[in-house]
């Protein structure tokens, strides 16, 4: 993707070189193309490959010979009346109930006596006499103010307080008890039933064990699920935003991959979410360039493939938090942008490997 940067060192005729171009630009600041993106959601799409079926079983009936048990004389009964029994029984009762009797002593007092402040304690400015040699003639210069204090006053009056509140007792009166005799029912009369038990037979039958029937079996439908974009609101409009000329050049995003891998660790992510996304919020509308580098170690071919991954990797995290993705270009250079002498048959420290193997970002047009 080619990378558009303006720079404007003086104020000159370029202004007017193109009519799509910031209007009223300022020395020393950069600007990139802002396009509405369209706006896709992605759905996911169930096809039928092959529909759902049946396929049918006949299955024969099935009999069984059996020996049930018949009834030859139902069951009877036999009743005897048994008549009812009484006895005698000794009742107590109490023929007078018992009660308490009262007797109360009153509440008796001390003397005692409560002392109560009547006036606090004060202080107040006086003053004082002249002075016998004041040389003015208004005595009252030569007067002193005394700020003097008066101890509180306080009363001490008689009074009584409780020693001993009324209270009373009581004292229980007995109770006396009688019996009298009365006739109780000791069984009441009854009818015993006897159960004459039935009478059966074994006899030895064929019957029906389970039915001819048929076994329908449902072969499922074969679908294919395909997840497509569909566009849900058309943008284009363009527009000019002023940015930081930093963004416009390739800037670090230190993710540490694994060794041949391209999935994105918490860490990663994490770093995505700090560093690049406050960018895009910053700069809505505004593209972004997702490039990945590897060393030099390997085939070119595979570092090539591996780099790719990771950009798109990246890019696919994005999307999952709501970038367009017709905002993002991811692009993987393999080891062709080597950024130290580390190439193929040259001996490097790890840390010299581990410069080329980097990922970074820029804002593009």
């Amino acid at each position: 993707m080619k990378k558009v940067l303006f720079f404007f060192a003086v104020m000159t005729a370029s202004i007017t070189m193109a009519q799509d171009l910031p209007s009223n630009p300022q020395p020393g600041k950069c600007y990139v193309r802002c396009t509405t993106p369209d706006v896709y959601v992605n759905e996911t799409v169930s096809i039928v490959v092959k529909p759902a079926y049946k396929t049918l079983k006949t299955v024969p009936a099935t009999f069984k010979t059996v020996t049930e048990n018949v009834l030859v004389k139902p069951e009877g009964k036999r009743l005897t009346v048994v008549p009812e029994k009484w006895g005698t029984e000794t009742v107590t009762y109490v023929s007078k109930e018992g009660g308490n009797s009262i007797s109360t002593s009153p509440a008796s007092f001390t003397t005692s006596s409560e002392t109560l402040e009547i006036k606090p304690a004060y202080a107040q400015w006086e003053l004082g006499a002249p002075a016998p040699d004041c040389a003015s003639g208004n005595p009252d210069d030569c007067r002193y103010w005394c700020y003097k204090g008066y101890p509180a006053e306080f009363t001490t009056i008689q009074t009584q307080v409780l020693a001993k509140d009324a209270s009373f007792s009581k004292t229980p009166l007995g109770s006396r008890n009688a019996t009298y005799t009365k006739t109780v029912l000791l069984s009441p009369a009854k009818v015993v039933e006897e159960v004459i038990p039935a009478k059966y037979k074994d006899i030895t039958k064929t019957v029906l064990d389970k039915d001819a029937y048929t076994i329908e079996e449902t072969i499922p439908a074969v679908t294919k699920t395909i997840s497509r974009e569909v566009l849900k609101e058309k943008g284009g409009l363009t527009t000019w935003k002023e940015v930081e000329c930093s963004l416009v050049e390739y800037q670090a995003l230190p993710i540490s991959w694994n060794v041949n891998s391209a999935t994105l660790t918490a860490a990663a992510k994490n770093l995505i979410d700090t560093r690049l996304m406050p960018v895009l919020q910053q700069n809505p509308g505004v593209k972004v360039e997702l490039a990945s580098h590897t060393d030099s170690r390997g085939s070119a071919s595979a570092n090539q493939a591996l780099s790719e991954r990771r950009a798109q990797a990246v890019a696919e995290y994005l999307k999952t938090k709501g970038i367009n993705s017709s905002l993002l270009v991811a692009n993987g250079y393999g080891e062709a942008k080597l950024k130290n002498r580390c190439k193929d048959g040259v001996s490097c420290t790890e840390r010299e490997h581990a410069a080329n193997r980097r990922t970074e970002f820029r804002l593009i047009n």
